[in-house]
């Protein structure tokens, strides 16, 4: 290793920390520590964690370049409580842009914030107490986990309390890891240990004066390596006497950080700047920390009588503050603060000759900080709709002037001054809105004017709409594959309409193969599919460019034409059976040995109000973040390296607000579901028997050519044939969570609060969702009670690992919405729970579930694809149906088109 080598400390938070021979003194932030803040320590013993943040915004907004976090107590489960706490800073971005240092004398509580914290933090700390072989296991791990390490001054003996222990142990700690766990030594940080010093004992009075002489050696013979200490303790003698305690924290600072010392534990405001000690206080103090007369404990302590004073108060830091008008107004939004926002606006108003120009260029330039933030994977998108929620505050407090003043102006020079126009819109008969709120935010965020037309809405409004306007962009958003045609439609009005609107496509349904192969060969302009809200900018953006928008539209339909030729010459080398065929080769279940379970309950049942409480255990939180673009699989999301410290914000959020609803019950849950005799008739119908009435389910069976003994399932296949004469069983549900959410959602977005207007919604989702996990299982265990001994977790549930399956109308299995309108029919739906259907067989509330149970041992999840137009003419007959109707809900799966 060459000594010449430039090799620094890199520490990081969302911000890099590199500690090179010209850095400043490096100050750790001490009051995050319960063995060193009393406020804290009750904070945290009251599961105030929300408050207790506070302390750690403070200490870094009053200059803590790293914030140290402690929670060894007696009385505190120190790994939990490490681990909640360290979810909760990372999801702060003006707390987590500083590195981190996990403090605890206890490894488990060290290796637990380790698999936390973001970015590169410290240690602290590990020593050789313990032996060697514990030490070297340890500082393997750190090194694992990409850490720097804080080294203590002890050893099997005990603590280093002077100048040659100190040196000894330092130097065996940094040979043992140098050479033998080849640790970085730029990354390995010496505690020297500081002790107080004028205690009256006359085996303390070098304390102070021994660290720094130990530091001086340690810089001087072990290269690269820091050197650091807990500031505090030398001044321990005088607690009480906070103008004493910050002189001599200062004294002690001045002289260690001259032979060396570069990080340090530290309350920023109990510190004087060396220069303003008065001149009497310092010569005292520095006789003391320095050992340079034999009496400078008993005159230190006698001067302190006539300097006792309060300490500095502490108070939160609002220096920003301070800061010019732009610099307040782009804090705000990129933080989501709207504490003062009004008043800086108002302020912003004044100066400017048209309230318009405060859009135009305050609050603009602060959303294009977040909009470059954001395009650089430094802001999520939950923090992105927060920031409009801060400027649609603004906006809404800006309208009333702007308004008077248009009365004011002429027509011509009353202007726009957005990015451009935006319409946006649900298709007819879809009532899904989440993703399309989501790209309405971000795009308003980046100064695009947005049209939001709502759900269920006609292409021949949208076309109205978009001409009227006279709109840049129109975006099109589904969720149920009734709306791909609606697409296809809307594309066809266009083009005939003669139109030059570039259109994008999302939504759940919506795929690069569908707009290539279905949308865009139907309008000679720009088609665009869009899966998530981040890349909407920047399509648009693209789109609207007019130095080369027209070479990124004519690449793309280069892109799409390309990509729809290599589609169809796939789906083209693809074999399929003859519906024939395919039943021939069904899968066949041994009916004679079959496990069959007649139901406890038969008949149909109703839930009038679902208490949610019972729903909160059956959550599946995994797709709830996929809606707000953070993708991971939960819990582990909330320790993404990447994304973790937003969705543990995020799901903080989720928990507050969903702690509301269930207090002030403010969604309701209902449930309707039945347990009936059925058979199957005809290969792939499935006849229900209620009260006297047959209902027929029909079902559809793949047709793909498989290899040699691979079955083409239909669902029919999982229930026993008629003609076999056994009697066998299917269940049917429909479960909402949804009523309530449209008018708390009108509440947010009334207020300006996009961001809890999108997280009722996914919320609701996610309660549909569960409640249709606990109704399933509450069947299986009790109402039919096949599986009445079963007891699965949370985990194995959302893994499917019961008995049984429960799929449902319009997913692969079975892709036929039309079976919606039976089902609804056979438990109705309506009249039992008001859930209803829209034209395109979309269910509303949005938060809807509904399906079928099936209880045979041998039912599995599967896919339909493709299937042949002679199976779409025999399923239109057996439903009594054309076969242009039959295909315009089968589209998607027919192979042929």
């Amino acid at each position: 290793m060459s000594t010449t080598e430039a090799r620094y400390m890199k520490l990081s938070g969302l911000e890099p920390l590199v500690i090179t021979p010209e850095s400043n003194f490096v100050n750790v932030g001490e009051r995050t520590n319960v063995a060193g803040s009393r406020r804290f320590l009750r904070l945290i013993k009251e599961d105030k964690y929300e408050e207790a943040l506070s302390i750690a915004r403070e200490q870094v907004e009053g200059g803590a370049q790293i914030i140290d976090i402690n929670m060894d107590d007696g009385l505190i489960d120190g790994k939990e409580a490490m681990v909640k706490f360290l979810n909760l800073v990372v999801s702060e971005p003006d707390i987590a842009r500083v590195p981190i240092m996990i403090d605890s004398s206890k490894w488990e509580i060290i290796e637990a914030g380790l698999q936390v914290v973001q970015g590169k933090c410290v240690v602290n700390s590990i020593s050789l107490k313990e032996g060697e072989e514990t030490f070297v296991n340890q500082a393997k791990a750190i090194k694992r986990y990409g850490a720097a390490v804080i080294v203590m001054a002890f050893d099997e003996i005990g603590q280093a309390d002077n100048y040659d222990r100190r040196i000894e142990i330092a130097k065996r700690s940094y040979d043992i890891l140098v050479n033998r766990v080849h640790f970085p030594p730029e990354d390995i940080i010496f505690d020297l240990n500081i002790f107080p010093v004028a205690t009256g004992m006359e085996e303390h009075r070098r304390n102070a004066v021994d660290f720094i002489e130990a530091t001086r050696w340690v810089r001087q013979n072990l290269p690269y390596c820091s050197v650091s200490g807990g500031v505090s303790n030398v001044s321990f003698s005088f607690r009480g006497n906070n103008v004493v305690r910050e002189a001599m924290h200062s004294v002690f600072l001045y002289h260690a950080i001259k032979a060396g010392m570069n990080i340090g534990i530290v309350n920023p405001t109990m510190l004087e700047v060396y220069d303003d000690i008065p001149k009497d206080l310092l010569a005292h103090v520095e006789d003391v920390v320095l050992d340079r007369r034999p009496d400078a404990t008993e005159r230190l302590l006698d001067f302190a009588e006539t300097v006792k004073g309060t300490a500095k108060e502490k108070v939160v830091d609002l220096s920003w503050r301070e800061d010019s008008l732009q610099e307040r107004i782009t804090r705000a939004l990129v933080k989501g603060i709207d504490q003062y926002i009004l008043e800086d606006i108002e302020e912003a108003r004044k100066s400017v000759s048209k309230p318009i120009e405060v859009i135009e260029g305050h609050l603009m330039t602060g959303m294009n900080v977040v909009g470059d933030l954001f395009g650089s994977g430094k802001m999520f998108l939950p923090q992105v709709v927060k920031s409009a929620r801060v400027m649609k505050k603004a906006v809404a407090y800006l309208l009333p002037f702007i308004e008077e003043h248009k009365k004011k102006m002429p027509q011509s020079d009353q202007g726009n001054g957005t990015a451009g126009k935006v319409l946006i819109a649900t298709v007819k008969g879809d009532v899904h809105d989440i993703g399309k709120n989501i790209v309405s935010v971000v795009l308003a965020c980046n100064n695009y004017e947005i049209i939001d037309l709502g759900v269920m809405v006609p292409p021949e409004k949208i076309i109205e709409t978009a001409i009227k306007e006279q709109v840049d962009i129109i975006g099109l958003s589904g969720l149920i594959t009734p709306s791909l045609d609606e697409m296809v439609f809307l594309a066809k009005e266009m083009e005939r309409k003669n139109l030059k609107i570039p259109l994008l496509i999302g939504g759940a349904t919506t795929s690069k193969a569908h707009t290539a192969v279905k949308i865009d060969p139907e309008y000679k302009n720009a088609v665009v599919h869009v899966n998530d809200a981040s890349r909407a900018v920047t399509v648009v953006g693209d789109l609207l460019n007019k130095a080369n928008s027209q070479k990124y539209s004519s690449d793309l339909k280069q892109e799409y034409d390309k990509f729809r030729d290599g589609f169809l010459k796939r789906t083209k080398k693809k074999e399929y059976l003859s519906i024939e065929e395919a039943r021939a080769n069904k899968f066949t279940i041994d009916w004679s040995k079959a496990e069959i379970h007649k139901p406890t309950t038969l008949g149909i049942q109703v839930i009038e109000e679902q208490n949610l409480e019972d729903l909160l255990a059956y959550i599946d939180w995994t797709p709830f973040f996929r809606s707000w673009d953070l993708h991971g699989k939960y819990p582990e999301i909330l320790h993404d390296s990447v994304v973790g410290e937003q969705a543990s914000e995020l799901f903080r959020d989720a928990q507050i607000l969903l702690k509301r609803v269930i207090q002030e019950k403010l969604l309701t849950a209902k449930a309707v579901y039945g347990l009936f005799e059925a058979n199957t008739i005809n290969d792939d119908d499935i006849e229900v028997r209620y009260e006297g009435d047959q209902t027929v389910f029909r079902t559809l069976r793949q047709q793909l050519k498989k290899y040699q003994g691979k079955p083409n399932i239909a669902l029919a296949d999982f229930i026993a044939p008629k003609e076999k004469k056994i009697k066998d069983y299917i269940g049917c549900f429909c479960v909402t969570a949804g009523f309530g959410t449209k008018a708390l959602a009108n509440q947010f977005e009334a207020a300006n609060d996009d961001y809890n207007a999108i997280m009722i919604k996914a919320l609701a989702d996610r309660l549909a969702e569960a409640f249709a996990e606990f109704l399933h299982q509450k069947v299986r265990t009790k109402d039919w009670g096949y599986a009445s001994k079963e007891t699965l977790t949370n985990e194995q549930l959302i893994k499917e690992e019961y008995k049984g399956i429960r799929p449902a109308p319009g997913y692969p299995a079975c892709p036929d919405h039309l079976e919606k309108v039976t089902l609804w029919d056979l438990l109705q739906v309506e009249d039992n729970i008001g859930v209803t259907l829209t034209e395109s067989l979309a269910m509303w509330p949005a938060a809807s579930v509904s399906g079928y149970y099936f209880a045979n041992p041998e039912a599995r999840y599967f896919g339909l694809g493709k299937i042949k137009e002679d199976q779409v003419k025999d399923f239109a007959k057996r439903k009594g149906i054309t076969y242009e109707y039959a295909s315009k809900w089968l589209r998607p799966n027919i192979a042929d088109h």
